[in-house]
């Protein structure tokens, strides 16, 4: 009981294994979170230069209209869409796609 007692008093003590234990476990997290970084940073594609994308209030909310390549230049050539004229010409400019106002 006497024994009991004293190992309960006395804080506890990180032997040698228990650190080399606790170092290797925080360098494999270490290596992952990196690991992690760098495929985040490096995976993907990157971003079409010839896409519009105009997001407007709709009926239910918010709505998007997106086009890329000849859809997108479809869209811009339409003339169809009086309610977001300003936003669409903005988007096919950025494209480079001429627009056509509506009539």
């Amino acid at each position: 009981m006497y024994e009991q007692s004293r190992r309960l008093s006395e804080p506890l003590s990180w032997g040698r294994r228990e650190k080399t234990i606790v170092a290797l476990a925080l360098s494999v997290l270490a290596l992952a979170i990196a690991a992690l970084g760098v495929f985040a940073f490096t995976s993907g594609s990157p971003a079409r230069g010839d896409c519009i994308t105009v997001t407007f209030a709709s009926t239910l909310g918010g709505a998007q209209l997106h086009g890329c390549g000849a859809q997108g230049r479809a869209i811009c050539a339409s003339g169809s869409f009086r309610h977001i004229e300003a936003e669409l010409e903005t988007a096919c400019r950025r494209a480079g796609f001429p627009f056509r106002r509506a009539a």
